[in-house]
């Protein structure tokens, strides 16, 4: 494995577990994967390799942000696909995109699943107050190291 694919790796897992540990994710997390990936990109291919690594940023940034405007994603997510853009490129990125849109929707539908046997379950007894979203974190890592395992 290169570089490439640790840096992705550890922002991955980075990413996930603060999501699903505070429906959130830190600044410093896509912050660190802006970094990393415009310092890879530059390492790789020079001056050339930093414009790269900005365009997949904006792709990567762009590529979801509807679904934040619409209220959908949070702006983690967002942040999060810009650094993978930064790391992978702006064509690359887009690629990833695909992967994570198709991952998230199985995730989605994993959960709103798990979430109804579990009204069903408990109806007849006091109901809980459950947080409506959706960690996307997962699925934005999963999705991005598979676009990186499949090339």
């Amino acid at each position: 494995m290169n570089a490439q694919v640790w840096i992705a790796v550890l922002v991955g897992l980075a990413a996930t577990v603060d999501d699903l540990r505070r429906r959130q994710i830190s600044n410093w997390i896509p912050v660190a994967a802006l970094a990393a990936g415009l310092g890879w990109q530059m390492g790789q291919h020079g001056w050339r390799g930093s414009l790269d690594a900005l365009a997949g940023a904006a792709a990567g940034f762009a590529v979801f942000l509807i679904f934040y405007l619409l209220g959908g994603m949070g702006g983690g997510d967002i942040k999060l696909m810009a650094g993978f853009g930064a790391l992978l490129g702006a064509l690359p990125v887009l690629k990833a995109a695909l992967w994570v849109a198709g991952i998230g929707g199985i995730l989605a539908l994993s959960v709103v699943a798990v979430r109804s046997i579990k009204k069903a379950l408990r109806k007849n007894q006091a109901s809980s107050v459950e947080d409506p979203s959706i960690p996307y974190a997962p699925a934005i890592a999963l999705g991005v190291w598979i676009s990186l395992v499949t090339g």
